[in-house]
């Protein structure tokens, strides 16, 4: 107990008449602890509590049944609501006051819950996050600098530029899913040099006469695509256009086993800038050379009665496809009632030998109607006129090749030279537009103290002192509860028999336990 100054009374007065109650084992009632009178309004308070009993002696022995409360779950639920309360300031639900006298141990219930954000250092990295809200100004410091607002206008560019941009980013993904052709000119070089026989000399060699035949090309090339081939340091091989080559001989000459010189396109094959052949002869050679192109994807020859009607004579698949829906719909060959089907008029019933087909069915019926494309064919005759005569025949045959915007196109989506800087200029506009928020409170800060100091100044000492009960993370109120008037309000005679009754409460288990008594 505490000591009271001498002369002065500190004991609350007594409270109105309460209304007495019996039980066994205290005719006149519970008695209070250290002879206290009774506190306001305390008799009546613990009586309307459904889940406190009267007093933690009532009954007589701890161990008796008659003493145990019973509780329903709303009793239960509404007791919970109103001890709150009843509960000393600073203290959380479920927690016993300390009673008269006592203090808590320091660390124990003074400690807030952890923070369910995180530690800070969590918090720091989470903060380093930038979004686009961080680059806009506070509405407060457009209205102190109507300047700021050519910064706002700006901002907003920069969020239509980005958009277009990823807009256009978007469109070229969408265009390198699509084949990107554009036609060029191949120039073909056919040339041939006649080697005369030689007479046997003093060495003992005799050569006899021979021939060599080449065959090489190169793309012809305009300005921006020669600019572009200069840039990339890449040119594409001569055989990388062709999927076969072969050069027919004259069969008279050179039989029917040594007139035909073949070149197939095979997995492994590697390119290269050209093709050569050395046969020996003394006289003039007609040769045929069948270049079959690698188209990418690959192309068909129609069938002549299709090809006739659509108007394509070699082209991809879908593309035939295409042109043939094309033919149907501007014929209006559509069934009017059962759509997936197509009524053929008299052109595709000899095409298709059927009169109604489904739609889904066309694929597979022009299987047969599609051939591999011809080839290139060109006629050369090797000429032997002559010492060491050489002569070249130039044919431009068109080639389909990627596109040069497509590896723009690549390069643009695969740039990221200029993300660092746009990233480091973020990061100083973060930097100036947090720097502006803290000159905006530093000013409102000191404008508040012109404005009234003395008002400011209690302002300020009570916010720093709640911001230290934050930052050492106290609860309650140490101020109040240094001193002996806090401990003499209603709750505290309420909290020693809160904290009487859990230890009765906690000895009762133990001897229960210790005796092997089992809760009915």
């Amino acid at each position: 107990m505490m000591q009271q100054p001498h002369g002065q009374h500190r004991y609350p007065p007594p409270g109105p008449q309460v209304r007495s109650y019996q039980q066994p084992g205290y005719p006149g009632g519970p008695p209070r602890p250290g002879g206290y009178g009774p506190g306001p309004q305390m008799g009546p308070r613990m009586m309307s509590h459904g889940g406190m009993p009267p007093h933690p002696y009532a009954g007589g022995s701890p161990s008796s049944k008659s003493a145990r409360p019973e509780k329903s779950k709303e009793n239960s639920a509404r007791d919970k609501t109103k001890d709150l309360g009843s509960m000393r300031p600073g203290m959380s639900p479920g927690m016993h006051p300390p009673p008269h006298g006592m203090q808590t141990p320091h660390g124990m219930d003074r400690k807030r819950p952890p923070d369910p954000r995180g530690t800070p250092q969590q918090m720091k990295q989470a903060k380093k996050k930038k979004k686009v809200a961080d680059k806009i100004l506070p509405q407060r410091v457009r209205d102190l600098v109507p300047e700021s607002q050519a910064y706002m206008d700006l901002l907003a560019f920069e969020r239509k530029l980005d958009a277009t941009i990823m807009r256009k980013r978007l469109d070229i993904q969408e265009a390198l899913k699509r084949p990107m052709k554009q036609k060029r000119k191949l120039r073909i070089f056919i040339s041939n040099t006649f080697y005369p026989a030689k007479a046997e000399g003093e060495d003992g060699d005799e050569t006899v006469a021979s021939w060599e035949l080449r065959v090489e090309g190169r793309l012809l090339e305009d300005a921006a695509s020669a600019k572009l081939n200069d840039n990339s340091k890449m040119k594409r091989k001569f055989s990388s256009f062709f999927k076969s080559l072969v050069i027919e001989l004259d069969k008279e000459l050179y039989g029917p086993d040594n007139h035909l010189v073949e070149w197939h396109r095979t997995p492994t094959t590697q390119e290269t800038d050209g093709f050569q052949v050395k046969r020996p002869g003394d006289q003039n050679v007609k040769c045929t050379v069948l270049l079959m192109l690698d188209y990418q994807p690959p192309q068909f020859k129609l069938d002549p009665r299709l090809a006739r009607i659509l108007g394509v004579h070699t082209q991809t698949r879908p593309v035939i496809i295409n042109a043939l829906w094309q033919y149907i719909k501007t014929h209006k060959l559509q069934d009017h009632h059962e759509r997936e089907y197509i009524n053929c008029d008299k052109y595709l019933e000899q095409i298709f030998e059927c009169k109604r087909m489904k739609f889904a069915e066309i694929p597979g019926k022009l299987h047969n109607l599609l051939m591999p494309p011809d080839p290139i064919v060109i006629n050369h005759v090797i000429t032997v006129e002559g010492p060491d005569a050489r002569k070249t025949a130039c044919y431009d045959i068109d080639v389909e090749v990627d596109d040069t915007l497509k590896q723009q196109m690549n390069s643009f989506l695969l740039s990221t030279a200029s993300q660092h800087e746009i990233g480091s200029l973020d990061s100083k506009i973060h930097e100036t537009v947090e720097t502006i928020n803290q000159l905006k409170t530093s000013r409102e800060f000191f404008l508040s103290f012109t404005k009234n100091p003395q008002e400011f100044i209690n302002n300020w000492l009570i916010s720093q002192s709640r911001d230290l009960k934050t930052m050492t993370d106290v609860v309650g109120n140490p101020e109040e509860e240094r001193r002996a008037d806090y401990y003499y309000q209603p709750w505290s005679q309420e909290a020693v028999c809160r904290y009487f009754y859990s230890k009765v409460q906690q000895r009762r288990m133990e001897l229960e336990q210790a005796l092997g008594i089992r809760n009915s």
